[in-house]
């Protein structure tokens, strides 16, 4: 997934909360331009032979400028970055020296990427995702998105706002395996330089061009 859940509330609660996740959402797609923060991401795959799999965790930063250019820089435990410019989507994984290729359109489609830095607005989220609130969990509001696309990895994404800010991105993909990053010191509209987005493969690097 890096190549690449809720308390139920009574009635009255709950649909309160529920109306709180697509506010938010709506508010952050009309103002957010740009973003930076840093994220923990944690991926848990489902039980095999009805023993749990250790969770994996990994830890970086991420930026976006919508519409379509994000960067995630994974540094821990391994380095590992993720850039998408508008066209094309790189993957370069430090230790095997290797970039990976892809045009961004193809490779995207109705991924949480997608759907946080490529719509102008709902309507236009709504062409790719099913919509819905959900309650208030872990102190914040939260959107389910279903992806509407038959043939993608995805089975469902949830995102989590403290507020306004983005703070969580919960993963569901169709091999069970979940994947939840949490943000923090989430900044809005930060200015980002042309060179946060532009990315040039190391000297040496095999470079695999996926087409």
């Amino acid at each position: 997934m890096r190549r690449l859940v809720a308390t139920v509330l009574i009635a009255a609660s709950a649909q309160w909360a529920s109306a709180q996740g697509l506010k938010s959402l709506e508010i952050f797609m009309q103002t957010a331009r740009s973003g930076e923060a840093q994220f923990t991401q944690t991926v848990t795959s489902p039980p095999r032979d009805g023993q749990a799999a250790p969770a994996k965790t990994s830890s970086g930063s991420f930026a976006f400028e919508r519409p379509g250019r994000f960067r995630f820089d994974y540094r821990k435990p391994f380095a590992q970055t993720i850039v998408a410019d508008g066209k094309t989507l790189w993957l370069y994984d430090a230790d095997l020296n290797q970039v990976t290729e892809r045009a961004q359109g193809e490779a995207l489609g109705s991924t949480p990427a997608a759907l946080l830095t490529s719509a102008a607005d709902l309507a236009a989220l709504r062409q790719d995702f099913t919509l819905s609130d959900a309650p208030d969990a872990d102190g914040l509001h939260w959107v389910l998105a279903l992806p509407k696309a038959r043939d993608g990895q995805l089975t469902s994404v949830r995102v989590g706002f403290d507020g306004d800010a983005l703070a969580a991105l919960e993963i569901l993909d169709h091999f069970g395996q979940r994947s939840v990053l949490r943000f923090s010191g989430f900044r809005l509209n930060p200015p980002l330089g042309a060179e946060t987005f532009r990315f040039r493969p190391p000297q040496g690097a095999d470079v695999l061009r996926e087409r």
